[in-house]
């Protein structure tokens, strides 16, 4: 059932619609250098085939999972003495990012020279996956996922077309659901189920769900646990705690869990959000978050489940704030641009403040708790950032608490120092005062 022509292939349309971005760019005589990205079943092969046929290029065809510098050199070769003779030859190399440095590094001259049409296929994102000299060289098409609606085409014209099973079985309306359910915009899946559930049905029977359920066994969860599908998840699943949506982060934390995805990853991404994101707003979400990973590493799936389950909903449903994070790379950028600055005197360990004594410099510790309310004004930061503030915290959730109390104890050591310094209206205490 694969496709003979353009017109045959379903899907992609911003690709090889009328207005395409392939069908703009293809013509007799020219193919550019590609890269096909997209998940498995979404017709990168077929598409490549139908491309380089439209321009006239001879097809070959090598697998990086089983192909080496030796088999490229060859290929070249050949590529080499149809090109004299007037020629041109496309080269597809399906799972393209499998290629190590020296494979990829062998092509790229003769992708350059124009030696060959390099066509790669991969379903990993190839910004990480190919190597910049020779990626710079291609052009990148996205391939997405079939639809349902594109998937029903193909499986319609698979159970009557003569090259597929010519109408000898039927698929029920309950089956046909069934089936695009479990097969996830992928083709080739959907057409394995038809071709298996097939099999075992008398000529002119009809399918029912319970078979294509049979032929399926289990859904096939697309996902690899260092690619795209890992990344894409568990980036959907850190912006639904972040967004307040704790039905979200139950989903993708369970789609990464049936997927088999390591526990222990999706315990770090609650940690990281639950100060990242959530902070002194609900300072028990750390608590909750940290409780879920040492739970994951004492008890391990299934039962860790639970655990993983309740933190992410506990950080989702939490008020947020990235006030106290904001700040630490506020002060980290002036640690950086400034360098590390001296620690005042009086901050300085007992040994050192013997010369606050001694030599009379500056003024001596001032105890907090020998204070009201266990505050004095007093000079923490260095002399060159005196005054300067970078926690500000949120007005959500006990970060508000934390707000009004910096507020006053900030107001009281303006006060105090206006009572000392008149002539000091911000509030800062200049460097020079120190």
């Amino acid at each position: 059932m694969r496709p003979q022509t353009l017109d045959e292939f379903v899907g992609q349309p911003h690709l090889v619609g009328d207005e395409g971005a392939l069908t703009r760019v293809v013509r007799p005589g020219y193919l550019p250098s590609m890269v096909l990205w997209g998940p498995p079943g979404s017709g990168k092969t077929t598409l490549a085939r139908l491309l380089a046929e439209r321009s006239g290029g001879t097809w070959r065809q090598i697998s990086a999972v089983t192909s080496g510098v030796a088999d490229i050199r060859q290929l070249v070769a050949d590529a080499r003495q149809l090109r004299d003779a007037g020629g041109r030859t496309v080269v597809f190399i399906d799972e393209l990012h499998r290629f190590n440095k020296a494979q990829q590094d062998a092509l790229l001259p003769h992708v350059e020279e124009g030696t060959i049409t390099l066509v790669g296929a991969t379903t990993e994102n190839p910004y990480y996956e190919i190597n910049s000299p020779l990626l710079s060289r291609l052009r990148v098409y996205r391939l997405e996922p079939l639809s349902e609606e594109n998937l029903r085409e193909i499986v319609t014209r698979g159970l009557a077309d003569e090259r597929g099973l010519a109408g000898c079985v039927s698929l029920t309306d309950e089956a046909m659901s069934a089936l695009l359910d479990l097969s996830g915009g992928d083709a080739r899946q959907a057409l394995n189920i038809i071709e298996s559930a097939a099999a075992v049905t008398d000529a002119g029977g009809a399918i029912g769900p319970e078979l294509v359920a049979e032929a399926a066994q289990q859904r096939l969860l697309e996902y690899d646990r260092v690619g795209d599908q890992h990344y894409e998840a568990a980036s959907a699943f850190i912006k639904s705690m972040r967004g307040n949506d704790p039905d979200a982060a139950l989903y993708w934390c369970a789609s990464m869990i049936a997927a088999g995805e390591d526990p222990t990853f999706i315990a770090r991404r609650i940690v990281i959000a639950a100060s990242e994101d959530v902070g002194n707003a609900d300072p028990r979400a750390l608590q909750v978050a940290v409780a879920a990973m040492q739970a994951v590493e004492m008890i391990g799936l299934p039962e860790a489940q639970y655990a993983l389950a309740q933190a992410a909903a506990y950080i989702a449903s939490a008020p947020k704030s990235n006030r106290a994070g904001g700040a630490y790379f506020s002060a980290l950028a002036d640690v950086e641009e400034k360098g590390r600055l001296p620690v005042p005197l009086h901050l300085r360990p007992a040994a050192h403040r013997r010369l606050t004594r001694e030599y009379g410099y500056g003024k001596g510790y001032l105890y907090p708790h020998d204070f009201e309310g266990a505050d004095v004004e007093q000079q923490y930061l260095p002399d060159a950032l005196a005054g300067k503030v970078y926690y500000e915290p949120s007005e959500e959730g006990l970060e508000k608490q934390i707000s009004d109390r910096l507020q006053r104890l900030r107001s009281s050591r303006r006060d105090a120092l206006k009572a000392t310094n008149p002539s000091s209206a911000s509030g800062r205490t200049p460097a020079s005062d120190s």
